[in-house]
């Protein structure tokens, strides 16, 4: 918990900046980050809502894994895209505590 408390604390204010600029830049022609908007929205969402306790993340991490591809950052995104994956994929290893295949 005290990782996943680290991470959220070093990465969701950037992402929460970072997700709705990268969805409006590049959802045009990547659909899919509207799927990672929908489900980092939910992410933050229950994390605000558990508090102090570890909030149930499971499904939204497969999820996202799934959405993105392990986190594979397209070819023909910007720094701010590539930085997005890279937060959320370090706050999906402190909350599983399993490596990302990135």
């Amino acid at each position: 918990m005290r990782r996943y408390k680290e991470a959220k604390e070093r990465n969701f204010k950037k992402l929460e900046q970072y997700i709705p600029i990268v969805d409006r830049v590049h959802g045009k022609s990547h659909p899919e980050f509207h799927d990672v908007r929908r489900v980092f929205d939910c992410i933050n969402h229950k994390t605000k809502e558990a508090g102090a306790d570890k909030p149930e993340l499971d499904n939204e991490f497969k999820q996202l894994r799934e959405i993105t591809a392990n986190y594979t950052v397209p070819g023909d995104v910007c720094e701010s895209y590539e930085a997005v994956y890279k937060m959320l994929a370090e706050v999906d290893e402190a909350y599983s505590g399993k490596p990302c295949n990135n």
